[in-house]
């Protein structure tokens, strides 16, 4: 029983931090759930994407902004180890309006899997953690929110401060915040730093949100020119394209007006990849030049003289005709010739401008034009949990909703839980001295031979024996004995012994129901336990709807916390009644043990002594045939009885 009480205390002590979940750090009282899901229920990516900058978009509909600082200061992200931070970079935060843009460092977004990771907010001291410098890996070069005032240069957010040289014609209302506004005059100037200059046939990534708003025409969304080498990628009648030094792309889909899509280009060296929301539409056969200068955003370079390219003939297969190449459609996967022309300023907008050092891969290309979009299919948002000031995350959370009505049930069930479990060790205890104090006594009384009262002339008997059941009868039966050899009685008449057995029985029944007393307390623990926990839930489930229905609305966030506090109840009374089940039938299966222990002692020291004291006739054998068949029909009837009255 001690080592049963031990395992539910274990239990019990190991289940609280599992509900719980750790919490990082207690100065942050509140923190939220955002998954990162790659599975087909989510973004259904099934290639690892890698080191990936995420963005966290909160707003009234998944963040009541509840409890952070004006600024943001106080946000932090914690990977689902709850130890490893992530670093972000905060782009927007406004809780008065309801709106927040975070990019948020994830190391490591793995193909077909969900992936948790903890905001944590609710610390008016915390510092300012936002740093774009860290969020985004070495690799990119520039990174370009728009998120600055109206008239002033964009400003990078990498470590290379790549900040532009001149100005948006406007900003508005972008993909992920503001964005930058073109309307067909000077494009916005890209610095010739070091960090982006690219060398021949070096790598090089570029993406964008981009709004074309008059897509007539041939327009150049990014544009970069050293001398006679030229890197263009622009728009023809809508119609995304990519040219190098004249050789330009195959003709794919064309972008919608007016529409934010998400646009992207990748070299690696020997092939150049176009992609239309993050699906790769047109590819290039060639490789980057060395391209030192400045580029420009947004429109042509300017002072740029445009010369005739010279024509790029398809390539054919050994052994073929070109009007046969041609027939089996091999202009449209091989580069063509690009048209003189003077390619117009771009019309529209442009958002989240990124440029890179590396070929970034699909999978990443695919999860920005996911996550970026304002319906996100990778990022998930869960419930918001309060750090409990009883130490227990969620479950302490939990606890702090459940109504004053449901803390008597609860109060109740806690002290029957706690009398129940004192009186499962104390009775454990009592039976297990018992027991074995009579097992010590059995040794000692089979080696007492011929002489019935050899026990008792042991000076130490009533201290070795003093918790065995045993001892007693046996000391009774010894009493009576003497009495009647003090009143000069040689020979026991069978009546006589009979009368020895019934003071016997008599101090057997008072041991069963010394063994039995209190045993009621954990009869009611496990009838009235559940009943108890039932009435706290029903009363707990009509205080939330009544509570519900005062306030006219229906919200499955406040009425969640409410029913689940309410089903607390419920749990606690399960939870006092079923280690009390478990305990009571073990100490009935011990009790049961100890009065046979006793019946069979009784039978053998009245037969011993009807052998050794008794007449020389057989000593009522019809009378002790009568008890017997009376005790074989009711062996346990003394337990009952004494159960019966500890239930009393």
């Amino acid at each position: 029983m001690k080592r049963l009480l031990l395992l539910m205390l274990a239990m019990m002590v190991g289940w609280l931090p599992a509900v719980a979940q750790a919490w990082w750090q207690p100065d942050w009282q509140y923190r939220k759930q955002i998954s990162v899901d790659t599975t087909p229920e989510g973004a259904a990516i099934s290639e690892n994407v890698g080191r990936t900058p995420l963005l966290v978009r909160l707003h009234t509909g998944n963040f009541s902004f509840d409890g952070t600082n004006e600024n943001g200061s106080d946000l932090r992200f914690v990977f689902g180890d709850d130890q490893t931070v992530l670093n972000h970079q905060i782009e927007s935060f406004d809780p008065l309006m309801g709106m927040a843009l975070i990019w948020v460092d994830i190391p490591e977004v793995m193909a077909s899997q969900k992936q948790d990771i903890w905001m944590y907010y609710g610390n008016e001291k915390a510092p300012v953690a936002s740093n774009g410098q860290i969020t985004f890996d070495p690799n990119y070069t520039l990174v370009y929110h728009f998120d600055g005032a109206a008239g002033a240069p964009s400003r990078d957010s990498t470590a290379y401060t790549n900040h532009a040289q001149t100005a948006p014609a406007g900003v508005i209302d972008g993909v992920s915040g503001r964005a930058a506004q073109f309307v067909g005059t000077a494009p916005l100037m890209l610095p010739a730093s070091p960090s982006l200059a690219v060398p021949a046939t070096g790598a090089f990534s570029f993406s964008a949100w981009v709004r074309a708003d008059q897509p007539q025409g041939q327009q150049l969304v990014y544009a970069r020119r050293d001398g006679a080498n030229s890197f263009l990628i622009g728009l023809d009648q809508g119609v995304p394209f990519v040219e190098i030094n004249g050789q330009r792309s195959p003709a794919g889909a064309p972008l919608s007006p007016s529409t934010w899509q998400h646009l992207a280009v990748t070299a690696d060296g020997s092939q150049v990849i176009l992609y239309v929301q993050g699906r790769a539409t047109a590819s290039l056969n060639a490789s980057l030049p060395p391209l030192n200068t400045v580029a420009a955003l947004g429109g042509d370079v300017p002072g740029t003289l445009l010369a005739a390219p010279a024509p790029v003939a398809a390539e054919v297969a050994d052994g073929a005709t070109p009007g046969v190449a041609a027939s089996a459609g091999a202009e449209a996967t091989a580069p063509v010739a690009a048209p003189v022309a003077n390619y117009a300023p771009f019309v529209g907008a442009i958002d989240e401008l990124r440029l890179s050092k590396i070929a970034r891969p699909a999978a990443l290309i695919y999860a920005d034009a996911l996550a970026q979009g304002a319906e996100s299919r990778l990022i998930a948002y869960g419930a918001d949990e309060e750090q409990s000031g009883f130490g227990f995350g969620a479950l302490g959370f939990l606890l702090k909703a459940v109504p004053m009505d449901a803390w008597i049930v609860i109060a109740v069930l806690v002290f029957m839980m706690f009398q129940s479990w004192v009186i499962m060790y104390r009775k454990s205890r009592q039976v297990g001295r018992v027991q074995e104090a009579n097992r010590q006594f059995r040794a000692a009384f089979g080696e007492s031979g011929g002489k019935l009262d050899a026990v008792q002339t042991d000076a130490k008997a009533e201290q070795n024996f003093a918790h065995s059941s045993l001892w007693r009868l046996y000391r009774m039966g010894v009493k009576e004995l003497h009495n009647r050899q003090a009143q000069g009685m040689k020979a026991l008449s069978p009546n006589t012994i009979e009368a020895i057995r019934a003071s016997m029985d008599g101090v057997r029944t008072q041991e069963n129901q010394a063994l039995g007393a209190r045993l009621g307390i954990l009869s009611n623990a496990i009838a009235g336990g559940p009943y108890i926990g039932l009435l706290g839930t029903v009363l707990g489930i009509m205080v939330v709807f009544l509570g519900t229905a005062m306030a006219g609305d229906v919200n499955i966030n406040a009425i969640a916390p409410g029913m689940a506090a309410a089903l607390l109840a419920t749990a606690m009374g399960l939870f006092v009644a079923i280690p009390a089940l478990f305990g009571y039938n073990r100490l009935i299966g011990r009790n049961k043990d100890v009065s046979a222990d006793m019946r069979v002692f009784v039978d053998e020291f009245v037969t011993r002594l009807a052998e050794i004291h008794g007449q020389n006739s057989a000593p009522g054998k019809t009378k002790h045939d009568k008890h017997e068949a009376a005790l074989a029909q009711g062996a346990d009837l003394d337990l009952a009885h004494a159960q019966a009255a500890g239930s009393a």
